[in-house]
């Protein structure tokens, strides 16, 4: 109740509030640093906390007449509305203040007992009967809970209302009309639309599963975090918190839009509530934002999971935050495309691509248990594994990875090694893939020596290389030696189990003359393999042509040596014939000529070496001229 005389307002003379009540003031109340000129008896009887202070009890003792009010919740304006109610003056209540009020309120002990129709129970009442059952006012509400959102956890004003909101979220819009709250007394009970009270016939759009999303991302990072914990406690599916969460993080996340798909540009109902966004810590909303990311897996989820990888590796989040999101990764790993596995490097590393991260990635894939359930198929693109199973997935995945990062020059041996190693070897049925980002390697790093060659492709399996590889790895002289005889001979295997498969094939042709019934699925295996067998059959025509030439070649170069042994012996049997001590030796007489010889075959020579040597060499000149004229 207010003094006696017409209060007028209340009005600021600087740093200081007055009330023009007519009369003095007694008591001064400091609140943040302004000091309120106030009468005793309106403000005692209403407030407990200010009774205590400037009670009657202590008027005969000289009771204090300032008091000072520190960590008042909601400050000074919230405080100049409950000083108004004091008075009597008309106050009004909105979603935007009655958090406020209603922890001032209960500061103030404003309650019943100082007066009917208290100032607290006002407040209740309203946050009953019209916040709770709006959703614009809960969201509102809650927004502006903000600067006080530790009084009004204590005092389960928080609570209410997201358990509210919680309930509206769960409630489906289709069956009730609802949400009719967010236009208020702007719709017809038909449904219609109302324009200054005139129905416009314009009906309220069907919400889908996701309409509140963009309502609830105006709330600070505090109060979504406890929202969607109790939106997890009220049962609502993994889907729509996931849904949440990820078009939140989007929100304040700028870079995820360079790899995530645009937010829906739907209208939503929040447009017209005046809100601000929320001012958040990008460093710790994404460590809450992986906190509050449910343990379900799909490939967009995997998609999102990635790209806000690369944000946290921008951000130097913490290394439990960075572990956290690639293990979840990594236990999806089988959802990941090569696009989004292709983390640009950050750091001062030398490389272009973020491998450490990614070879962590592929260990936990290797050490997970892959108990992670879907995602509702009805929400969210799934699709289903092949028969080959995750693991062959995971495995031609990191085979094109390694083939992507293949080309930068500053990739050492070693890191190829450990990303081929994180996977055990069951992953690969074939090595084409691993083939193929080896020969791009190294043709991207011609510097190698054989050694490191050798040490990369021991870790190919051989017999797992198809037809087609052999036989571009036995021609590719970016290979080492030793590495392409191992090829030549396991193809060789290849071509003869081929070979062994195809004679089964023959017989079966041939027992197919026989009255003996060929089951359906051996003849399938026939006819599938008719064109191997015609290809197999050249190849083999072609090994006979190839290994006869080989033996003609080695039959000529070994006629070729033998005829260069005689030239040799030629040579020299002609050297000693025109050395001086053999002239003396016979006297200075001059031997005939082998055509002397031959033409008078019984003419007795002396027993010189020259006639031993005439009498040898002939049929071997001659056998010489038969040989070059073969060439």
């Amino acid at each position: 109740m207010a003094p006696a005389g017409k209060i007028a307002e209340f009005r600021r003379g600087g740093s200081d509030w007055f009330c023009n009540a007519g009369l003095p003031s007694d008591v001064t109340v400091v609140v943040d640093g302004v000091t309120f000129h106030l009468h005793k008896f309106p403000i005692v009887s209403r407030s407990g906390k200010m009774a205590k202070e400037f009670g009657e009890t202590k008027e005969g003792h000289g009771g204090a007449s300032t008091m000072l009010l520190e960590g008042f919740p909601g400050g000074l304006d919230t405080f100049l509305i409950a000083v108004k109610f004091c008075y009597g003056l008309r106050i009004e209540l909105n979603p935007r203040n009655i958090v406020k009020l209603h922890c001032a309120a209960d500061y103030l002990e404003m309650t019943d007992q100082f007066g009917e129709d208290n100032l607290l129970s006002r407040c209740e009442n309203y946050l009953h009967k019209n916040i709770l059952r709006n959703w614009k006012d809960c969201i509102l509400a809650l927004c502006s809970a903000e600067p006080v959102i530790s009084s009004a956890e204590k005092l389960q004003i928080i609570g209410k209302l997201m358990n509210s909101i919680s309930t509206m979220i769960c409630t489906d819009p289709s069956l009730f009309g609802w949400p009719m709250g967010m236009y208020g007394s702007l719709q017809s009970p038909g449904g219609s639309i109302l324009w200054n009270g005139i129905n416009t016939g314009a009906r309220i759009r069907s919400m889908e599963s996701d309409w509140w999303y963009e309502d609830i991302s105006y709330l600070s990072i505090d109060l979504f975090e406890k929202l969607i914990k109790t939106m997890e406690a009220r049962g609502i599916r993994p889907e729509n918190i996931a849904g949440t969460v990820m078009y939140y993080a989007r929100k304040y996340l700028p870079g995820l839009g360079r790899w995530q798909s645009r937010p829906s540009g739907k209208t939503r109902t929040v447009a017209s509530f005046s809100m601000t966004p929320a001012s958040v810590d990008q460093r710790v909303l994404l460590e809450t934002i992986v906190r509050l990311l449910p343990q379900k897996k799909s490939k967009s989820y995997c998609r999102f999971m990635l790209g806000l990888l690369r944000v946290a590796l921008i951000l130097g989040v913490s290394h439990e935050c960075k572990d956290s999101i690639e293990k979840r990764v990594g236990m999806q790993l089988e959802l990941a495309t090569l696009d989004n596995l292709l983390i640009p490097s950050y750091s001062d590393s030398d490389t272009l691509y973020e491998t450490d991260c990614v070879q962590r990635i592929i260990q936990h894939f290797a050490s997970s248990e892959h108990g992670i359930p879907l995602f509702s198929p009805s929400t969210n693109e799934i699709e289903a594994s092949p028969s080959s199973g995750p693991l062959r997935q995971v495995g031609k995945l990191v085979d094109n990875y390694i083939a992507e990062i293949a080309s930068d020059v500053n990739l050492k041996p070693e890191k190829i090694q450990a990303l081929i190693a994180a996977l055990p070897v069951a992953s690969r049925s074939c090595n084409d893939g691993f083939y193929r980002a080896l020969d791009i390697y190294f043709q991207a790093h011609p510097w190698l020596s054989d050694k490191e060659k050798e040490q990369l492709c021991n870790i190919i399996d051989y017999q797992k290389l198809s037809i087609d590889a052999c036989a571009h790895a036995s021609q590719n002289e970016r290979l080492p030696l030793r590495v392409v005889l191992q090829v030549l001979f396991f193809e060789q295997m290849h071509l003869r189990t081929a070979l062994a498969g195809c004679l089964q094939v023959v017989e079966a042709e041939s027992g197919q003359a026989n009255p003996i019934n060929i089951p359906n699925h051996m003849a399938d295996q026939i006819i599938q393999r008719d064109g191997w067998v015609s290809i197999v059959r050249e190849n083999n025509i072609l090994k006979v042509d190839m290994e006869r030439m080989r033996s003609r070649v080695q039959e000529l170069e070994e006629e070729f040596g033998k005829i260069k042994q005689d030239m040799k012996k030629v040579s020299k049997s002609h050297s000693s014939l025109s050395s001086p001590g053999l002239v003396s030796r016979i006297g200075g007489k001059l031997l005939p000529r082998s055509s002397e010889v031959q033409t008078n075959p019984g003419k007795r020579m002396d027993p010189t070496p020259r006639a031993s040597v005439e009498q040898v060499q002939p049929p071997h000149h001659s056998r010489h001229r038969k040989s070059f004229s073969f060439f």
